[in-house]
């Protein structure tokens, strides 16, 4: 499979979220059809609508890279290059009218495996090869702000180049949290929410991964902590974060596609680390 260029393909992603995000500013105030609800989610047409919207812009641009949807999967997503796509992250918030929503789609690569030494035993394939996401698109259209990257280039908030906070301090800090969708997820969230709320200046809770990443990127809020996101929540917003100057930690836990994640101006760190070994013990 070739793989494209860059910014050809931020330029085919940019368009892709705009016009999935005309649907969202469309329909924000109007009836919506609930496809699927559970006690702490809800799956909407709109979301299904979105990213078909999505995907024929994306096969437009590039018809044989596979897209891994949030809202399904077209062609193999272990391919060496595949899109990630959440056609709507806060589907929650919308669907209650509230406008802080987002589309997120990234380009992944699948990175090659590191060579070992010939005096070693040669190690078994992991079951999911490990992607690394080139290119990062996160699209709020009711503020119409557009942030994108381009692995090894600036973050950009609308065409300017954006920077993490250089905050050093967590009293004086903004932390982010999300508690996913599980009973898991949130007993596990609940103690971090514990531990930072009397240290911090403010925990914020909005409900939309993709943009709690990017508002870290854009210096807004100063860390952003969650256990149990999917890839799609992540894959653009944390690419975004890196260029813009700050770490994106994140590790695969239990279930499909599955992550935790400690995102943050990169100051801030080692005190979140120090924080979640505190629950640990």
């Amino acid at each position: 499979m070739k793989i494209p260029d860059n910014h050809r393909a931020l330029a085919c992603a940019v368009a892709a979220a705009r016009a999935a995000g005309k649907l969202m500013r469309g329909n924000l105030n109007r009836p919506k059809k609930i496809n699927e609800a559970s006690r702490h989610d809800i799956k909407l047409e709109l979301d299904v609508r979105c990213q078909k919207q999505i995907e024929r812009a994306l096969r437009r641009g590039f018809p044989q890279i596979p897209i891994l949807g949030e809202e399904g999967i077209l062609g193999n997503p272990e391919a060496p290059i595949r899109w990630v796509v959440d056609p709507i992250d806060g589907t929650v918030n919308f669907s209650y009218g509230i406008p802080h929503a987002c589309v997120s789609i990234a380009l992944q690569k699948r990175m090659p495996e590191p060579e070992l030494p010939s005096s070693k035993p040669s190690r078994p394939a992991p079951a999911t090869p490990a992607f690394q996401s080139v290119v990062g698109v996160v699209y709020d259209p009711f503020t119409d702000e557009l942030w994108t990257a381009i692995r090894g280039g600036p973050a950009r908030l609308n065409g300017r180049s954006i920077h993490v906070s250089d905050r050093r301090k967590l009293s004086e800090s903004i932390v982010a949290l999300g508690f996913a969708k599980q009973r898991s997820t949130l007993n596990r969230m609940l103690p971090t929410f514990d531990a930072l709320i009397h240290r911090v200046r403010k925990v914020r809770i909005m409900g939309s991964a993709a943009l709690s990443l990017v508002y870290v990127a854009s210096g807004r809020m100063d860390a952003y902590v969650e256990h149990g996101l999917r890839l799609w929540d992540i894959a653009a917003g944390g690419l975004i974060i890196e260029s813009a100057g700050g770490e994106f930690q994140h590790e695969p836990v239990k279930g499909e596609y599955a992550y935790r994640i400690i995102a943050s101006n990169g100051r801030l760190r080692r005190v979140l680390e120090r924080l979640g070994n505190e629950r640990k013990s």
